[in-house]
């Protein structure tokens, strides 16, 4: 594979706010280079032998932590996954202090996932290596939506031009965030639904034309991307019941009849069934790419790691 020529102009990566169109197609185009290296027997590259890689995750997760571990290995990386739980957090260190332990480390890589918005940035101020968001709060989760892109991409050829429905807790979902803010800057059409209690009061100020009927958002978009109801941000009720919820906002293959012919369906994980979307087409492998989104997170770490690099 040859050595990636673009120089990153970015010492950490926070969010998609302050990308431009060059910063995410360089990430893009780097990240299906290691689709393919993926598929290998052989996975590994030396790129970052002798580097560290600290994953610090204060809230649960599977696909994001396991993939930034596999990124990090697969690139030649020391990875450490730091059991929040069972660390000095748990006894009440707070996050500049557990900033300045890990600095004195001298790791080259942190990654870090916070329930607090903003955990993420006030970590890269504190700390001499590259910060990677892994999500904070419900601010942003740029991985997930560099992930999201490459999914579109790979299978339309395009972003520009498309129609896209983000469809569920706008709200509360850093991933809606992330995803509305890359979608705008590389072209993209967006279109948000939810109930009115999970539409955020500046919702179209994000870059996105509101929708609360799901057969009028729906009508003739190319992609529908899912979200995960945020059940733990939420206080208080913000839907009258699960099962009023999924008749007029889970997504069936008769609602998804309402958009276009070659429509296809996208969900960050973990998915709650029957509740955002009906398992027959979570399944279906015509219609639906959420492991198709779980490959390509991979890929899009390593390049972020190697560009941050």
């Amino acid at each position: 594979m040859a050595k990636n020529k673009y120089r990153f102009p970015h010492q950490h990566l926070i969010g998609i706010e302050g990308l431009t169109k060059k910063d995410i197609s360089a990430i893009l185009d780097l990240a299906e280079t290691y689709i393919s290296l993926n598929r290998k027997p052989n996975k590994k590259k030396s790129t970052l032998s002798g580097r560290t890689l600290i994953n610090l995750f204060f809230e649960n997760s599977t696909r994001t932590r396991t993939s930034f571990e596999l990124a990090g290995k697969r690139l030649g990386a020391d990875v450490i996954n730091m059991q929040v739980s069972e660390s000095s957090v748990s006894k009440g260190e707070t996050l500049l202090d557990t900033a300045a332990t890990l600095n004195a480390m001298h790791p080259d890589f942190i990654t870090i996932r916070h329930p607090e918005s903003g955990a993420a940035y006030l970590l890269s101020q504190k700390v001499k290596c590259r910060v990677i968001n892994a999500g904070d709060g419900s601010h942003e989760h740029p991985t997930q939506a560099l992930l999201d892109a490459l999914t579109i991409k790979r299978r339309c050829g395009k972003i520009s031009g498309l129609t896209v429905a983000i469809c569920g807790d706008i709200m509360h979902s850093r991933v809606a965030r992330s995803n509305i803010e890359l979608l705008n800057v590389m072209g993209a059409n967006v279109r948000l639904l939810s109930p009115p209690t999970l539409m955020p009061p500046f919702a179209e100020s994000l870059g996105g034309k509101v929708f609360y009927d799901m057969e009028k958002a729906l009508k003739d978009v190319d992609v529908v991307m899912m979200l995960r109801l945020q059940k733990e941000r939420m206080s208080g009720c913000f839907i009258p019941s699960e099962r009023e919820y999924f008749r007029f906002y889970g997504l069936t293959k008769e609602k998804l009849a309402k958009a276009a012919k070659d429509v296809f369906v996208m969900h960050p994980g973990p998915i709650n069934r029957g509740l955002e979307i009906d398992s027959e087409l979570a399944d279906d492998i015509n219609k639906s790419v959420i492991l198709d989104q779980v490959e390509m997170g991979v890929a899009v770490r390593q390049a972020v790691l190697e560009l941050l690099s």
